[in-house]
């Protein structure tokens, strides 16, 4: 089948190179000609484990073209895909623009019938929009041409989309009243529904209230558990423990139950601020959404708190050294990263950072430059040498299991604050390390430096 994708970005890069890899024509429209060229050439320009042998191999095979040519786009595909960026305005609501212009796009070059699907994360009532535009713009040019709008939203995870889309645990497709859609919808994702029918179909404004409810849920259960994590804290209890004894009740399980230092990334806290500028637009004041908000705020503060609690207010001549700087593993994304409101708290209080992460440097580099306070290490213990402190901010792999002896010859100080509990606190006490974790018991196993 023929497909176009306007946007190359994360979700249009990943559903065009997997629509692709299945046999299907996609063309993905993008303004950036940079990033056409770079694609074009084979060159991914996020992180993301095994997009780019299938962007490589569907591009070598002529079933993934770029271009920036938006009539060539809406010339190709049936399918015409919205998969832009909806960032947050200035009051936190969703910013359509880039999509209402895709609809125009689209309305001022379609001369046949076509199915217009939202990808992207809009709010209720986005479909309307673009339908609205669309005809707007078709009335302009004095022509009746049939489409349809429906909502197809992802749910892809960071670090793992391409097997998410692959392998879906469930297909959303809103559509209202629209036969000759759905069945086209239904050919489209066949190859990914061999096993079992994972194709869930319901209205438009459902499917469009669907994705940020699935955000909202998961990031509500983050703000929870660092919710319990503060409180275990001061009672002495170890939230560790009480997450495998919570989680081992089938009604909560042990998914998105990880306290830590807080959540970040594109998603969680877009869509939890973009669904409580809708709920208000609409009279509702969503109590559970602010607070859920709010803990994630406060919980990105958590290890800055544990550092001057330990050193003391003045941290002017410290230096720390920070392992993690994508907002979670498998990435290089580090919007609203917790590492970001960390090493802007330090160098605000005079401290100095040194950082590694094993995919972020680059976009460490684009985001923060060249800096005297900010130095970006090649190695792990490159980060360690000469630093006051070792903060764990990501849970990468490679971070669970380091050679604890090493970190103490290099550090000034033996502590460690962790804001993902990758150790055990009585092991750590063993080896002579002042350990801050999350949640677990004791603020500390040692005297201040």
């Amino acid at each position: 089948m023929k497909v176009t994708i306007f946007g190359s970005g994360y979700v249009g890069l990943v559903t065009g190179a997997c629509l692709a890899e299945v046999g299907n024509d996609v063309v993905c429209v993008d303004v950036d000609r940079r990033k056409v060229e770079q694609l074009r050439h084979g060159e991914i320009p996020i992180y993301e484990p095994g997009l780019e042998d299938l962007v490589k191999r569907n591009t070598a095979n002529d079933r993934l073209i770029f271009t920036t040519d938006p009539a060539q786009g809406v010339a190709h595909g049936l399918f015409q895909f919205i998969a832009v960026g909806t960032p947050p305005d200035e009051d936190g609501s969703a910013d359509l623009q880039h999509v209402l212009e895709v609809a125009r796009q689209i309305g001022a070059r379609m001369d046949q019938f076509r199915i217009v699907v939202n990808k992207s994360t809009v709010p209720v009532g986005t479909a309307d929009r673009v339908r609205e535009t669309i005809r707007a713009t078709l009335q302009q040019r004095g022509v009746e041409i049939p489409f349809e709008v429906v909502s197809n939203p992802e749910f892809l995870k960071e670090g793992a989309a391409v097997e998410d889309f692959m392998r879906p645990d469930r297909i959303i497709v809103g559509v209202d009243n629209t036969a000759r859609a759905l069945e086209s919808l239904r050919r489209l994702y066949a190859p990914f529904n061999r096993n079992r029918e994972r194709l869930i179909v319901m209205d438009v404004r459902s499917a469009e209230l669907t994705k940020y409810a699935a955000n909202a849920m998961l990031a509500t259960r983050i703000s929870f558990m660092n919710e319990l994590a503060n409180l275990a804290e001061r009672l002495g209890a170890d939230i560790e423990q009480i997450r495998v004894g919570i989680g081992a009740d089938p009604r909560i399980g042990y998914r998105f139950i990880y306290p830590g230092c807080g959540y970040g990334g594109s998603c969680f806290p877009k869509d939890v601020k973009a669904l409580v500028r809708t709920a208000q637009a609409t009279g509702y004041q969503p109590e559970l959404l602010l607070a859920v908000e709010a803990v994630n705020e406060r919980q990105k503060q958590s290890l800055f708190d544990k550092i001057r609690r330990h050193f003391g207010a003045d941290l002017r001549g410290r230096c720390f050294a920070l392992w993690g700087l994508a907002f979670k593993p498998k990435t290089d994304d580090m919007r609203a990263a917790p590492s970001r409101t960390l090493m802007e708290a330090l160098w605000a209080a005079g401290a100095k950072v040194q950082a590694y992460d094993p995919a972020a440097m680059l976009e460490a580099r684009r985001l923060y430059g060249e800096r005297a306070d900010l130095r970006l290490c090649e190695q792990p213990t490159d980060a360690l040498e000469g630093a006051d402190a070792l903060v764990i901010v990501t849970e990468w792999s490679q971070f669970r299991s380091p050679d604890f002896e090493t970190i103490k010859a290099n550090l000034k100080n033996p502590v460690i604050f962790d804001g993902r509990n990758l150790y055990e606190p009585a092991a750590l006490r063993e080896l002579g390390i002042y350990y801050y974790p999350i949640g677990r018991g004791q603020t500390n196993y040692g005297e201040s430096s």
